[in-house]
């Protein structure tokens, strides 16, 4: 599968980019922030689906100033042709759309059949990798790079290498044999210790029974005594109560008996108060009204005497037309001077125009030459038509004489290199000296076939010593485990744990046999035929480069390399001389265009010239200037007749404003012999008066009729206050004020017996005797003997509760001091959760200790199955990579690790080499899994900076393998200038902040 188009709506930064035609190989170049991780982010995106809100270890890339969020891209498969892939904002995971080039359209089935089933995280640990994998490397120690090496060449990732120390970890933490922090091992111990505790808390069981039986009956009588008690001390408060409020109790008895006496009384509320305040309002009335009616009647004599002229009013606005109109007479007056002056200024123009010209015509004739806009460009087309020839002349001129020379230098060249070059007959006879076989490849083969001689001799001796340790380790591993074992069987009989017992018994003797079985013969017993084999070719090299045919073949080859170099540069010089005359005739060319064009551009201009009445001498250097001269001089005369008719219009104007000031000034005015500006402003002080009188009128006029109003005012409420008199007097039954007085002392007697009775009963209200209990103790008399009676029996009763809780705090400490050690019931409870806690931890001990197995089988089988071909592969490219320093990639006999062989044969584990090479070891793995085991995929390889500790030939040499990687597509990101000069320009794209540039 190869991607040959990106178009991104909206993802980040970017907007609206379109990146076409990508290379097999293409370069993404950009500095920080110019948008390289969201390309590469669009990418997995668009393929894999956008990261959910939930995911946050990953950036959604959504964009802040666009709606649009999403794109899509362009590939081509290797199965279903080119197809469109296109993913925008909608569910979580975005709405993705897929058209085939046959016409199928689909969605996520569609693409994932495109994709192989592949998810994203398989696609990124395969396909996809970046510095994050280096920078692992960097941070390890140990062991851990070994591991992490093995990961990435079964994975891609460290994940298994995690998995397999996460799953030790969990086993470790749950249970070791002769350990006492794992958790399985502290259940044991408590169980243990559970268990002797519960035996002794069946003995002390039945005397605890009895215990809590005699409790029951104490609390049973400590609760009647609260009773008691409580009943006491409620009677008791009602009496202290009693002794408080018998006074207000009599009292509010006397108080009814009084207001039954008096009976019910008709009198207004607060009567005697409104009376004397209502009367007193009513004496100030007579003197208002009596002063008001004064002041009616000097209003009415001032009316009188101010009346305006209201025939001049009725003229205000068609006066305040004209004398609005006055400022504009002294403005229409300074536009007619300044109009005068340019009329002056205009005709001189005309005359200076018509000096420049100088043309044999009249003013009429000029007014009447055609200046249109279609004349105006034919002028401006010839006039610039006429520079651009005169300037293509002296270029033609300057570039003929270039390029004459040019050619005559190149000529000269070919005769010097024609001479060099060696004549046929001479090259003929050359190359049949050389039609021999090469000595030098003969001499090649031979240091080729020593180097796999003393090759096989070491890799003969290295497979014996690795089969020595391998013998020794094997040992050494087997009396380690069947120790182990003796610890478990050990173990087992100390906790009576038979099946533990047995377990380690067959494993013992199982482990013996295989014992027996693992140690073979040696091996190293193939070598030898190969040996064999190189030495008798070697011997026969020898004989044959003795032979005396090949002695002067070194001087004859270089003659011969020589002159193909001389024809080589001859050859190149025929075509630049070909190519220069090329140019020399391109020139010449060019210098008959311009005869012609020329002859059409002087045509043109004696026409225009004709048109214009100009000659034809100033037409040939002056046209366009002349043309300018008649436009303005038609321009200037029209402005001139437009200022004639505007000094007419002006002083029609001028004469209208004074006819009308005239008019008002005979009509309204005593005195008329007086100039414009003082006729108005005479008319504006007589509107002024008139409106001051006008507004004098009518201010007395409101006045009086506000007088009037509140005349009317006062008598209503005169009236209105002898009618509130009358009410009170009828609402009291009475008709005189002395009846009123009298039967108003007796209400307010009434009144007060009623505001001590409210007062009583308010203080009552929260007494805790009920009105109804009240007339029962008003027949007691003997209150404080009661009371004491009560305070002896509620002392004996608090003397008998005390002895009860003493007697209950006893029995509470006996039952305590059998429940130190935890009662039966309690024990056995936790004696069950313990070991129900104990079985369900070995349950998860077991599912660790089986998914271990699966995973250490599972390894094995990859191993054994699928890594060789992956290693020969990785080892391809490690030799490539070291230029030979580092040819073999061993397995670890046991465990997940690597050995890196070098070309002296020396055996380096994963942490012992240099950062430098660790890196190409893991690049060489990376590489090699996507090419064998997922060779079938061929998904573009994607890299973001991942070589940028490497130094220069290093870095040369990943880029050479990319190069040579022709199944997939790579897709390079970098932001470093130094790496551009291994690619070629058109394999560049420059990423500036969504600008996406070719390098020039």
């Amino acid at each position: 599968m190869k991607i040959v188009e990106i178009h991104i709506y909206g993802f980040g930064q970017l907007e609206n980019m379109q990146i076409k035609d990508l290379a097999d190989f293409q370069v993404f170049f950009g500095e920080n922030e110019a948008g390289k991780s969201t390309i590469m982010a669009f990418i997995h995106g668009i393929l894999f689906g956008f990261p959910t809100k939930q995911q946050s270890t990953e950036l959604r890339y959504e964009p802040k100033h666009n709606d649009k969020y999403g794109g899509k891209i362009r590939i081509s498969h290797d199965e279903f042709g080119f197809a469109v892939i296109e993913r925008i904002k909608g569910k979580s995971a975005g709405d993705v759309k897929v058209w085939l080039e046959n016409g199928t359209l689909g969605g996520e089935e569609l693409l994932k059949e495109l994709l192989g089933n592949f998810d994203k995280g398989l696609f990124q640990a395969i396909f996809s990798f970046n510095l994050n994998g280096l920078q692992n490397i960097h941070q390890m120690k140990g062991e851990e790079i070994g591991k992490f090496l093995f990961s990435a060449g079964t994975l891609g990732t460290e994940r298994l290498s995690e998995a397999e120390s996460v799953l030790q970890k969990e086993l470790d933490t749950r249970f070791k044999p002769g350990g006492k922090k794992p958790l399985l091992n502290e259940k044991l111990q408590e169980l243990h210790t559970l268990n002797g505790e519960l035996k002794k808390a069946v003995a002390k069981n039945e005397e605890y029974d009895s215990f809590i039986k005699k409790q029951e009956s104490i609390q049973e009588e400590m609760a009647g005594i609260h009773h008691l008690l409580s009943e006491i001390q409620e009677s008791n408060e009602k009496l202290n109560e009693w002794k408080k409020i018998h006074l207000l109790v009599k009292e509010e008895i006397s108080i009814k008996n009084e207001l039954s006496d008096l009976g019910v009384i008709q009198f207004p509320t607060q009567g005697i108060v409104r009376f004397e305040r209502v009367n007193q309002m009513l004496y100030p009335y007579d003197a208002q009204i009596l002063s008001m009616l004064e002041r009616i009647e000097s209003l009415k004599e001032e009316l009188t005497a101010l009346q305006p002229d209201n025939l001049f009013l009725e003229q205000e606005s068609a006066l305040m037309t004209v004398l609005d109109q006055i400022p504009l007479y002294d403005q229409l007056e300074l536009e007619k001077q300044q109009d005068q002056t340019k009329l002056q200024d205009y005709q001189g123009r005309l005359s200076e125009i018509l000096d420049r010209l100088h043309l044999p015509v009249k003013e009429e004739e000029l007014l009447a030459i055609n200046t249109n806009i279609y004349v105006k460009n034919e002028v401006e087309v010839v006039a610039s038509r006429g520079q651009k020839l005169g300037e293509l002349k002296l270029e033609l001129e300057e570039r003929f004489q270039e390029e004459k020379a040019a050619l005559e230098r190149m000529e000269k060249e070919v005769e010097l290199a024609e001479s060099k070059v060696l004549p046929r007959t001479d090259r003929a006879l050359l190359e049949e000296k050389l039609n021999g076989e090469d000595k030098k490849s003969l001499e090649n083969e031979l240091s080729s076939i020593k180097d796999k001689i003393e090759f096989y001799r070491l890799a003969k001796e290295r497979e014996q010593n690795a089969w020595k340790r391998l013998q020794k380790q094997k040992k050494l591993q087997f009396l380690l485990f069947e120790i182990i074992l003796l610890g478990l069987v050990l173990y087992g009989t100390f906790t009576r744990q038979w099946g533990l017992v047995s377990i380690g018994v067959i494993a013992a003797v199982l482990t013996g046999v295989l014992m027996a079985k693992s140690f073979g013969k040696p091996k190293g017993q193939d070598f030898n035929q190969s040996l064999d084999s190189l030495r008798e070719k070697e011997k026969q090299l020898i004989q044959k480069l003795d032979s005396t045919e090949y002695a002067n073949l070194i001087k004859l080859q270089e003659q011969l390399l020589l002159d193909n170099r001389r024809k080589e540069h001859l050859q190149g010089l025929k075509m630049r001389l070909e190519q220069q005359n090329d140019q020399y005739d391109k020139v010449i060319s060019k210098f008959e265009a311009w005869e012609i064009e020329s002859a059409k551009y002087k045509e043109k201009l004696f026409t225009l010239a004709s048109q214009l009445q100009i000659p034809e001498y100033i037409a040939k250097s002056h046209l366009r200037e002349a043309f300018q001269f008649i436009e303005q001089y038609k321009t200037l005369w029209r402005e001139k007749s437009q200022l004639h008719k505007r000094i007419s219009q002006i002083k029609e104007r001028q004469l209208s404003i004074e006819n009308s000031l005239e008019f008002f000034t005979n009509r309204f005015l005593s005195e008329v012999h007086m100039d414009l500006h003082k006729k108005g402003y005479a008319l504006r002080e007589k509107l002024k008066t008139e409106h001051e009188k006008k507004i004098m009128c009518q201010e007395r006029l409101a006045k009086l009729q506000d007088l009037e109003n509140e005349l009317k005012q006062k008598k209503r409420e005169q009236l209105h206050l002898k009618e509130e008199i009358k009410k009170l007097f009828d609402e009291a039954m009475v008709a005189t004020e002395e009846q009123y007085y009298e039967l108003g002392v007796k209400a307010e007697k009434q009144e007060n017996f009623k505001e001590r009775l409210k007062d009583i009963q308010k203080q009552l209200q929260y007494s805790i005797i009920a009105e109804n209990d009240r007339e029962s103790f008003l027949h007691i008399h003997n209150i404080e003997e009661l009371v004491i009676e009560q305070q002896n029996e509620a002392i004996r009763l608090k003397a008998r509760l005390t002895a009860l809780q003493e007697e209950d705090a006893s029995i509470k400490y006996e039952i305590q001091v059998l429940e130190e050690g935890g009662v039966y019931s309690e024990l056995l409870h936790q004696f069950k959760q313990k070991k129900f806690e104990l079985e369900e931890m070995a349950k998860e001990w077991s599912v660790y200790c089986l998914a271990q197995d699966i995973l250490s089988k599972t390894v094995e089988k990859y191993k054994n199955t699928y890594l060789p071909r992956m290693l020969s592969k990785a080892e391809e490219y490690l030799v490539f990579l070291t230029e030979g320093r580092y040819y073999r990639i061993h397995l670890q006999k046991s465990g997940t690790g690597f050995l890196i062989e070098r070309k002296d044969y020396t055996i380096f584990e994963a942490n012992e080499l240099s950062q430098a090479t660790t890196e190409q070891v893991y690049v060489s793995i990376r590489l090699a899994l996507a090419t064998t085991l997922y060779e079938k995929y061929h998904f573009p390889i994607i890299i973001d900076d991942s070589f940028v500790n490497f130094d220069a030939r290093r870095t040369q040499k990943i880029i050479e393998l990319l190069k040579s990687l022709k199944q997939n597509q790579i897709l390079f990101f970098t932001c470093h200038t130094h790496l551009l000069s291994n690619f070629s320009h058109e394999n560049i794209l420059l990423l500036n902040k969504g600008i996406v540039e070719i390098p020039s």
